[in-house]
């Protein structure tokens, strides 16, 4: 465990790029194996506007990674933040707990409150108004979004007080993870089932993606699942009738323009309608 946490305390850039890369290449691979939904779309032409963001997430963290070094290096060296204050424990927890809590932070309270706070609803639509979700829906956030979750991520690593090799270990699981339940893959459910209790599985998520509510407020969860249990936000669905993208904002076209959704988070609001819940 120390050589793990000593390798994300200085890993290089060129590791955390092929990361990125290599997560986005095995999913979409294995999504041409065993896809969940063998749906008749443009692949290539689909992960357009989807790299176009996975681009402007790179440009708007990368210049502000030196304020989690920042936080981070403050943090330890004021003995500040909740797995600070524990008792000793073994690395290895320390570690998982860490993770788990800059998961909460991070990723399950900014996505949740991404889906309650009408502005940041519009932001976090274009996200969600993909019509065929598969690995690269993964990154597909609008870059106003990315600076929403990084501030979230800072908050985390101030509250948690978290040393840069966690960071580093929570960010590069959170990439692949979110690939991984993202990805149009079809698991066997007892597998898919099984692993949704400790980690989000691919069913899991794809119900968050379902077009009306209340599933679209489910599910929020990235790399645990516990939070979903926890918070009571954890729901199922039968997977054969998921239908991808936002009802209040239907027009396929325009979800697939980079243009169009670029200005999606300045429309005006639409209240989206409730379905009937079938679980």
């Amino acid at each position: 465990m120390e050589q793990l946490v000593t390798y994300f305390e200085n890993i290089p850039t060129l590791h955390r790029s092929l990361i990125l890369v290599g997560g986005i290449t095995f999913f979409w691979i294995l999504e041409g194996i065993v896809p969940l939904f063998n749906v008749p779309y443009r692949k290539w032409h689909h992960s357009v506007p989807n790299f176009f963001f996975t681009l402007t997430t790179i440009i708007v963290n990368f210049p502000l990674a030196f304020l989690l070094l920042k936080t981070s290096d403050w943090a330890m060296s004021n003995d500040f933040g909740i797995i600070n204050w524990l008792p000793e424990m073994p690395l290895w927890l320390y570690v998982f707990l860490g993770v788990m809590l800059l998961d909460l932070i991070g990723a399950y309270t900014a996505h949740w409150v991404e889906h309650k706070v009408k502005p940041l609803w519009m932001v976090h639509l274009v996200h969600h108004s993909d019509h065929n979700v598969d690995t690269t829906t993964a990154n597909r956030h609008h870059p106003l979004e990315s600076l929403i979750r990084y501030t979230f991520t800072l908050i985390g690593v101030f509250v948690v007080g978290a040393p840069i090799g966690i960071i580093m270990l929570y960010q590069s699981l959170s990439v692949v993870l979110s690939q991984f339940n993202h990805a149009n893959i079809r698991l066997p459910k007892t597998v898919d089932n099984a692993i949704s209790w400790i980690i989000v599985s691919p069913d899991m998520h794809k119900v968050h993606h379902h077009y009306k509510l209340p599933y679209t407020d489910s599910n929020y969860g990235n790399i645990f699942s516990i939070w979903d249990r926890l918070f009571g936000t954890y729901m199922t669905m039968d997977m054969t009738k998921i239908v991808y993208g936002v009802d209040t904002f239907p027009d396929e076209k325009e979800n697939s323009s980079i243009v169009g959704l670029l200005k999606q988070p300045f429309h005006k609001y639409r209240k989206p309608t409730t379905e009937k819940n079938e679980t």
